[in-house]
């Protein structure tokens, strides 16, 4: 490796043997040369240049297209363009999120399709951002309008410092912060990974996790590609609907690196059940990555089990630890090492406290993952309160230094000092501990709720459930609740409420809704508390609320309300039109145990992303091309979206 900046990168690759396969299904890809890639950025950028995006511009890009992204990303960097990457996502709150991003850039470009942008349009008419919407759309450059790219742009030649480009907080529903990752940072990241990892050109790639995350960007295209290795990228839709496919394609293309972090083994276990699959040979792979969330050492060992006879090595599985602050990698066991863990006292936790392994009582056991070693070239600091050093097997707050590391975050600068001290160090935002030489995370002082491989801040969500008719701030508490042998966790919401279980279930109906509706997330229960714990300053102390449900102090009540759901469901159930009957049978058989009514809201009775993509495959296969998934967010009972599928049916037959 050569090459100083991302453009050094892409020109000498330019007669490399290797390509990019966009996998959309078990035998349809599309393959791009490593050559081909440099010629289609130039191409793009030409058009870019003529409408007038210049050297410091920025771009977001929001695409669902795999393929699209990649072109649109390097385009960008060859012009000395910043991309900004920005999931598209299901959900009114990723269209949400792209105005809150477009405010803070100023007045970036967009580069997207034209049923995206129509959908952003619709959102903002709604939130009364018509007019911040009309600046983004004079400056929106989209996919279709790309005829020829046979002449090419201007390339601009970067200093290693300058922004390469800007990687916004994941899965936030809160102002979000953009990481200003610079040439020089990823370079150098990419470096310390390669002679961890030792990835070579004779290593075969295979990614699911989105572009917009920095697992799938930095880890698995734009270090796969620094190393000229086989690149394979698979949509995050398609593994999710067809999560079995994903080691499919692994076993067929004999793929040595892969990833998943927490919520895709466990998905793809729940889909496996008790089955085989059979002729899947995974003796090839090396490294499967595990991370992007807390790590469950149980369902690690519940994946390799499963996997055992298909020839995959148990040092395959590979438990790291990364952020976007840190171009990535942060710690890494060396590679084809076992994985291991410790387990300690989950109640000595706390920050300057010493671990305590073994504990003899089997309740206060908690199993921490081993992530590995500092990269080289990057330093871990674990550190009290003060930022002073602690000794080891102490649990302390996780800070960063080196040539890896961001200096800031865009237009920010109350964040960056906060985050970065006078001496570079970073703090992570992760508590953890070293033991032995390794690290480990014990959990996070910043309050963020892990949830599908994302990071969703708990005041955010409760601003969304206030709105629930009677609630307001201070009455609701969100939090991530992770059940003793539990392989994730729970989002669960605490509401102030003293009175009835019956004056209480619409209430918990509405909160679950909305969270639904506005982040496509699936609320596990809505529980009543008759009070909210706070410290003498005013601040919530939700690890209380959340022991409590753990040990079992609101179980009456949510039995209470189970039994309010149930009677009122069965004397709700009404025999509806043959196509009701069928959509009915769909989503009860993606929501087993709900007992769906035509007109009860998909959101009120717990329908998540996954949930909703699950149903809309079915609907798929029975009227092919007739419902595109957000319309489920439009038509959310099975009433109305069988009047609107027979709309459309009836449309098609004319």
């Amino acid at each position: 490796m050569n090459h100083t900046t991302l453009v050094d990168m892409l020109e000498n690759n330019r007669s490399v043997d290797r390509s990019v396969s966009y996998v959309d299904g078990e035998n349809s890809e599309r393959r791009v040369g490593y050559g081909e890639l440099y010629d289609r950025a130039l191409g793009i950028l030409n058009h870019l240049q003529a409408l007038g995006a210049a050297r410091g511009d920025k771009l977001i890009i929001f695409l669902n297209d795999n393929e699209q992204f990649i072109d649109g990303f390097w385009a960008a960097v060859c012009g000395g363009i910043q991309p900004v990457p920005l999931a598209v996502g299901i959900s009114d709150e990723h269209r949400h999120k792209l105005l809150r991003v477009a405010r803070k850039l100023g007045n970036p470009w967009l580069y997207t399709d034209s049923k995206n942008l129509e959908r952003l349009q619709a959102l903002a008419a709604e939130v009364g951002e018509q007019a911040l919407f009309a600046e983004i759309k004079a400056r929106a450059f989209l996919v279709e309008s790309i005829t020829d790219v046979s002449r090419p742009g201007k390339l601009h030649r970067p200093d290693p410092q300058d922004a390469a480009f800007i990687q916004f907080s994941s899965g936030s529903t809160s102002e979000p912060k953009g990481v200003v990752l610079t040439h020089a940072n990823l370079i150098a990241n990419t470096r310390s990974a390669t002679i961890v990892d030792r990835f070579s050109r004779d290593d075969v790639s295979l990614s699911w996790m989105p572009l917009t995350h920095d697992m799938g960007l930095i880890g698995f295209f734009l270090m796969q590609f620094a190393n000229q290795v086989h690149i394979n990228l698979m949509p995050t839709e398609l593994f999710v609907r067809r999560p079995l496919l994903w080691l499919q394609v692994a076993s067929k293309k004999r793929v040595t690196i892969t990833c998943s972090p927490n919520f895709g083994y466990r998905h793809f276990l729940k889909v496996l059940g008790d089955r085989r699959l059979a002729d899947l040979d995974l003796s090839a792979v090396r490294l499967i990555y595990n991370g992007a969330e807390p790590i469950s050492v149980d369902l690690c060992n519940q994946f390799m089990d499963a996997l055992a006879h298909t020839g995959l090595a148990r040092r395959a599985m590979y438990p790291v630890y990364g952020l976007a602050e840190a171009s990535l990698a942060v710690s890494l066991p060396p590679a084809g090492s076992e994985y291991r863990w410790i387990r300690v006292d989950r109640n000595r936790l706390n920050v300057g406290t010493p671990i305590e392994l073994n504990p003899a009582d089997a309740r206060k056991t908690l199993e921490l993952m081993c992530v590995g070693q500092p990269v080289p070239d990057t330093e871990v600091r674990i550190a009290d309160a003060g930022r002073a050093p602690l000794p080891p097997e102490h649990v302390g707050h996780i800070l960063i230094r080196g040539p890896n590391v961001t200096h800031g975050y865009f237009a920010d600068p109350q964040a960056t000092a906060s985050a970065i001290d006078a001496d570079a160090w970073l703090d992570t935002g992760d508590l953890g501990v070293m033991h032995e030489g390794s690290l480990y995370i014990t959990g996070r002082s910043k309050e963020i709720i892990f949830v599908n491989g994302q990071n969703y801040y708990p005041y955010d969500l409760e601003n969304i459930a206030q709105r629930a008719p009677g609630l307001e701030l201070g009455k609701v508490v969100a939090a991530g609740v992770r059940r003793p042998g539990s392989q994730g966790e729970d989002l669960v919401f605490f509401v102030l409420h003293r009175s009835g279980m019956e004056e209480f279930l619409p209430t918990a109906a509405a909160v679950a809704r909305l969270i639904n509706e506005h982040t496509g997330l699936e609320v596990t229960e809505v529980v009543p508390v008759k009070r909210i714990p706070k410290t003498t300053s005013g601040k919530v102390q939700r690890h209380l609320l959340e022991q409590a449900l753990i040990d079992g102090e609101f179980d009456a009540e949510l039995r209470d309300l189970a039994a309010l759901r149930a009677g009122a469901q069965g004397a709700a159930h009404i025999q509806g039109t043959q196509l009701e009957d069928r959509l009915r049978a769909i989503c009860d058989a993606a929501l087993p145990g709900k007992r769906i009514d035509i007109d009860d809201n998909l959101f009120d009775i717990g329908a998540s992303s996954l949930k909703l993509i699950e149903i809309h495959e079915a609907i798929e296969r029975d009227y092919p091309g007739m419902i595109d998934l957000t319309e489920l967010f439009d038509h959310p009972t099975v009433a109305e979206l069988a009047r609107h599928l027979q709309q459309k049916i009836a449309a098609a037959a004319t």
